[in-house]
């Protein structure tokens, strides 16, 4: 369990490209494969900023839940939302242009992680337009080119390694298919 920081989960692909499954934050679950049945993870989760986490071993697993059933709700409570989430992504990955995908992702960021600051929501860490583009199946190019347009637009602030939703409405109203008057 992520106590304190932030971690990236990605996945490579068998030619090498990267993809960001998703993103951890405190109190959520991680590194939970022995729940699903696996002795290995499907994923790599990696620490984006100085991060705490609780952990224990694999093997003891079942003697955890078995005493602490709420540990076991906890994690299927954890399994149920990330297929919910997995479903969203696919069907937005099947059927939305790359501008709605992009602003998707970045609404779900700040729904997760957004902080208000004075100039809208701060998705609370380090993200990179790469980081955007892996999570959302296009290239850093394509992201670069729309979120410089969205910037100009007044959707989005970005700088190094960060993005804040200057207009989160127009961009929820973007990301919906809707007009943004």
């Amino acid at each position: 369990m992520l106590l304190n920081g932030h971690l990236r989960v990605g996945r490579l692909t068998p030619d090498g490209q990267q993809v960001v499954v998703r993103y951890i934050v405190p109190g959520d679950i991680f590194g939970i494969a022995m729940a699903i049945g696996r002795d290995t993870y499907p994923a790599t989760a990696t620490a984006i900023v100085e991060s705490l986490a609780l952990a224990w071993s694999s093997s003891v697993w079942p003697a955890l839940v078995a005493k602490y059933p709420v540990l076991a709700a906890g994690t299927m409570q954890a399994l149920g939302n990330r297929l919910q989430d997995v479903q969203a992504r696919v069907v937005e990955m099947s059927t939305e242009e790359v501008e709605r995908r992009v602003a998707h992702a970045l609404l779900r960021l700040a729904r997760q992680s957004g902080r208000k600051i004075e100039q809208g929501i701060e998705i609370d860490f380090p993200i990179t337009r790469q980081d955007v583009a892996e999570m959302t199946g296009t290239t850093l190019h394509t992201v670069s080119r729309i979120l410089s347009a969205w910037e100009d637009r007044g959707l989005v602030q970005g700088g190094r390694q960060r993005i804040i939703l200057t207009d989160a409405h127009r961009l929820f109203l973007l990301a919906e298919g809707q007009s943004e008057s």
